[in-house]
Parts: C-alpha cells; structure tokens; sequence
C-alpha cells in the first residue's frame, strides 16, 4: 500500500487507530497513558496475549 511504499528505506513514526495500517511494522510500540506498554513484532505481541492482542481480539481500550 502507499504507506508501505513511503516508509521504504526509512523510518517512520505512524499513529494508527486502525490495526490493520500497522501490522506490518518492524516494531510496534503500545501506548497508555502516554508511556510506552508492550513493543515488538505484530507476531511477537499476539503471542505475549497482553494488551495488544486484547486491542486485536476485542477492540477493547487498553485500561
């Protein structure tokens, strides 16, 4: 996708709402409360089943 196209090479910061746009990111940071939670592959936080995962499954909002 574009946004794929435009990171390529580089990086960047991308603040998502929808999950989808970053999955495929070489790293992922989860944020609450303004400090950094959990941060890994899209693989590497599924399988830590914490807060990113329950943000995939659920929808849920990280408490």
């Amino acid at each position: 996708a574009a946004l794929d196209e435009a990171r390529q090479g580089r990086t960047c910061i991308v603040i998502a709402h929808r999950l989808s746009t970053i999955q495929s990111a070489d790293i992922i940071a989860v944020m609450s409360q303004g400090m950094v939670i959990e941060k890994g592959t899209h693989e590497e936080l599924m399988a830590r089943k914490a807060a990113y995962y329950k943000l995939v499954t659920t929808g849920a909002p990280i408490s």
